[in-house]
């Protein structure tokens, strides 16, 4: 998904008036015209410069059909490339597959050492137990309760999360005039909030944020873990344009395990331009080791939890919601 590829055309007078005649019905005259005004100082301006930020680039474009078919199988982002020799191509990816699976697994390895017997961050909110999380908790855990009313007290749950989640939001004072002909002094919120939910798990949390924070705004990523390296894939992504200017965004997901997805997702989002300390992951239940991971990586992050556990559990909380 952070593969950037350019194919490489030439700005070819010849062929846009050819086109444009033909396809278009413009006269020559016209065309020259626009080539001149728009379409060449465009391509330097905008296109070209795309060479120095290109992790592959094709030459000939579309003609060079060799290269582009082997462009299905790139998974990953290496430095730039041109694609002359599909062989040689293929040979520099496998390598550079395999030289950082073997990196990101060593560092798996020395967060999990460094973090073994670490203490829970500060920046980690567990909820506090009162009489009405343990009553919601003991029903969730019960193989015996129903599935509809499995996801009612989920869902009562989740709205107790992202109020938790969300209590840091700037206020500013507002006045409204009420039908009893009096005056209120309250507050509104001045903060922006949006919430990226990692599928397919993150979709049983929003039920619960959309009560919550019905215009909350809501993006979607897809990680996965790849059954050959052991390591979490990003296999679709979608954000909203101006998510690096909300106050707080929320990442869903209602399980957190080794970490190695979660950490991927952080990740996107600072890619993304999400500064790390407005950056708040919900979710249900979390593995200590994997928190203590991903609060190592980004310290300044926020997680609230429901529930903090020592061993890793299986992704039982998604099956019991959608049910499959």
């Amino acid at each position: 998904m952070d593969l950037k590829t350019l194919t490489a055309t030439s700005a070819s007078l010849e062929g846009q008036v050819v086109r444009d005649v033909r396809d278009r019905g413009r006269d020559l005259e016209g065309c020259i015209k626009q080539w001149f005004s728009f379409v060449k100082p465009n391509f330097h301006k905008y296109v070209e410069p795309q060479r120095q930020v290109a992790d592959i680039i094709v030459p000939r474009g579309v003609e060079n059909k060799v290269a582009i078919s082997e462009l299905c199988f790139l998974p990953t982002s290496f430095k730039s490339l041109d694609l002359t020799s599909a062989g040689m191509v293929s040979d520099r990816i496998c390598k550079t597959l395999d030289q950082k699976s073997r990196l990101h697994q060593s560092e798996l390895k020395r967060l999990r050492k460094a973090v073994e017997n670490a203490p829970l961050s500060k920046n980690v909110m567990v909820l506090k137990e009162t009489p009405q999380i343990k009553g919601i908790n003991a029903l969730l855990l019960d193989p015996d309760l129903p599935a509809e009313d499995f996801i009612f007290y989920f869902d009562r749950l989740v709205c107790v999360l992202i109020d938790k989640a969300t209590e840091t939001l700037p206020y500013t004072p507002k006045t409204v005039h009420t039908p009893l002909n009096y005056t209120y002094d309250g507050l509104q919120s001045a903060g922006s909030v949006s919430a990226v939910v990692v599928l397919r798990g993150g979709s049983i949390l929003e039920t619960g944020l959309h009560r919550t924070l019905p215009s909350c705004l809501t993006g979607r990523i897809l990680i996965q873990t790849s059954h050959r390296t052991g390591e979490p894939e990003l296999h679709y992504l979608k954000l909203p344009q101006d998510i690096a200017t909300h106050d707080k965004v929320l990442l869903l997901d209602p399980q957190m395990s080794s970490g190695g997805a979660a950490l991927m997702a952080v990740r996107v989002l600072v890619d993304h331009g999400v500064q790390e300390n407005r950056i708040c992951f919900v979710c249900y239940m979390a593995g200590q080791m994997g928190l203590n991971r991903v609060m190592s990586v980004f310290p300044e992050i926020q997680v609230v939890v429901v529930r903090v556990v020592n061993d890793v559990h299986t992704r039982w909380v998604e099956e019991r919601y959608l049910g499959c």
